[in-house]
């Protein structure tokens, strides 16, 4: 029987498994909802990959990942935009329930956070248009504001729905429970979102004490201390009943451990503590 509610994204066990290889670890252990990185997709070709959406009959929870808009010229603005497109093409391709979109932090030599995120809105606003003819929606995922210089701009729920106001339908966003946890307006915003149809994803670890590596160290679902059954209780009352996604960068930890023992760990820890 399927495992009703979760989804793997397949970062989790990247350095286990290529796309191929974590499809059929996922399958064994019975969960048939995944989400791929596009450097994963790209080292199988493209048309693999869907034939292995296709084939396995699985539920693709969201496309990891375009975003990474501001840049210091007009041409890196403009091969951003060409390379969201592509991105478009592809979740398109897998059937994916969004593109999540890490919009990018200051472009090299910048001090200049607001102009960072107007070249993130504009930057949206220009691969809107294809992404709704794909019917692609675009998932926001703002991350926590140590990452605002190099990969995020956008840090907090309510900027991300902030751009989602102004740019109109299409548009939503992903709230992984890594980057916004911390925020005092966190279940306010959920609402918000909630109520503007905006929830399009639900990423779920843990942040561990200590965190020994900023980008590297998350922590699996119960090792850490993110209140996810709340944060989980008010995504749900906003009206989104998705999928919960676990998605974990793990170095020196689970990274290390067996494909099939990380998996199984996932569905414990998502049927007793999420």
């Amino acid at each position: 029987m399927a495992i009703d509610g979760l989804s793997i994204n397949l970062a989790t066990v990247r350095q286990q498994y290529d796309m191929r290889q974590a499809v059929e670890a996922c399958l064994k252990q019975d969960i048939v909802a995944i989400a791929p990185w596009r450097d994963q997709v790209h080292k199988i070709g493209l048309s693999e990959a869907a034939r292995i959406v296709t084939d396995n009959r699985l539920k693709v929870t969201g496309l990891c990942r375009g975003g990474m808009f501001p840049a210091a010229s007009a041409e890196g603005r403009a091969a951003a935009i060409d390379d969201n497109r592509r991105a478009i093409d592809e979740a398109a391709a897998l059937n994916a329930d969004c593109l999540v979109l890490v919009v990018g932090g200051l472009p090299q030599g910048s001090k200049d956070i607001a102009h960072a995120r107007e070249m993130v809105a504009d930057g949206i606003a220009a691969i809107l248009p294809h992404a709704r003819s794909a019917g692609i929606p675009l998932a926001i995922e703002p991350l926590h504001p140590m990452y605002a210089g190099d990969r995020a701009c956008v840090n907090t729920l309510e900027q991300a729905l902030d751009i989602c106001d102004l740019l109109g339908d299409g548009i939503g966003v992903a709230i992984d429970v890594y980057h916004v946890w911390w925020d005092p307006k966190l279940y306010e915003q959920i609402a918000r979102a909630g109520a503007g149809g905006h929830i399009l994803a639900h990423h779920i670890c843990d942040w561990l004490v200590p965190t020994t590596d900023l980008l590297l160290d998350r922590g699996m679902m119960g090792d850490g201390v993110i209140d996810l059954k709340r944060i989980r209780a008010e995504i749900e009352k906003a009206g989104f009943f998705g999928l919960q996604e676990v998605e974990i960068f793990s170095e020196s930890n689970w990274w290390k451990r067996p494909g099939e023992e990380v998996l199984s760990t996932c569905i414990e820890r998502f049927r007793t503590v999420c």
